[in-house]
């Protein structure tokens, strides 16, 4: 971005994600309804994004709420292996529905377009970006009340296309305790400053191991700075979820809504404060 920009994008041919003139958020099919948007990210792709994703989708809808998720991760689809989702997606000349789980959570993905789950999707960049807006143009989403954006790793097209396009009331940064997280958490949060999108809190994944026999905690990935960087941009921590190698099985077998424990009561609330805004 130039020193002298006026935040007028029209004027240079670039977009730096700050044009005051106009707002240039997408509106959603006609026959969508969706309260709130809560978008899943991260600086960098391993840290268990998809995971968080579908935990905080299964925490809501064990609160009574609609539920959806948008799989954004266009070329690295794996929400509906984790819920088990699969099947043709609905298509109308009104729009296409999403294809529901077991537990009644709307999941829209490349995935479920796709003739066999394994084929890659080799598009170029703004192919995987129209995609993403085609999910929230075309895609009708009934009486959600919070639909999650599953986020690929990073600050490029599909990110800002998210935050140009979509009303996102909030989002949710995922770390993991290694030294470099700092650097992580500071690109997440300063792209969100640049498109002017609150930040909920952060998750820690991977946080440790605690054994079953004695209950110690190992900490595998190192100590966790978490409260730290933190304190340091302001923002709440959110939960720290253990390694849980039955979470990880149920999650493959896409059993992720009969995953027993509340490893994000705290987001969850936190989520829920959006509707007293």
């Amino acid at each position: 971005m130039a020193e002298s920009c006026n935040h007028d994008c029209s004027s240079c041919g670039t977009t730096c994600g700050q044009d005051t003139r106009k707002d240039l958020h997408e509106k959603p099919n006609e026959l969508s309804s969706i309260k709130h948007v809560v978008a899943v990210v991260s600086g960098k792709g391993g840290v268990g994004k998809s995971l968080i994703t579908g935990l905080l989708a299964v925490a809501m809808s064990r609160k009574g709420k609609h539920t959806g998720i948008l799989d954004a991760d266009i070329t690295g689809p794996s929400i509906p292996k984790m819920f088990g989702v699969k099947g043709e997606v609905r298509a109308t000349s009104a729009g296409a529905y999403p294809v529901r789980s077991a537990g009644g959570i709307e999941v829209m993905s490349t995935n479920l377009l796709l003739e066999k789950s394994t084929d890659p999707v080799v598009w170029r960049g703004p192919v995987i970006s129209n995609m993403v807006k085609q999910f929230w143009q075309d895609i009708i989403w009934e009486d959600i009340d919070y639909l999650f954006i599953d986020m690929p790793p990073g600050t490029g097209d599909v990110p800002l296309t998210v935050f140009q396009s979509i009303q996102v009331d909030g989002i949710v940064i995922v770390t993991s305790p290694q030294e470099l997280v700092s650097m992580i958490v500071a690109k997440a949060v300063k792209m969100a400053a640049l498109m002017n999108v609150p930040i909920l809190g952060l998750v820690e994944n991977m946080s440790y191991f605690e054994c079953p026999d004695c209950g110690k905690r190992h900490e595998i990935f190192g100590k966790s700075h978490i409260h730290e960087i933190a304190d340091q941009y302001g923002l709440d921590v959110l939960a720290r979820i253990p390694i849980v190698p039955n979470l990880a099985s149920e999650c493959d077998a896409g059993q992720i809504e009969t995953v027993e424990g509340d490893y994000l009561g705290e987001a969850a609330q936190k989520i829920l404060a959006l509707d007293e805004k």
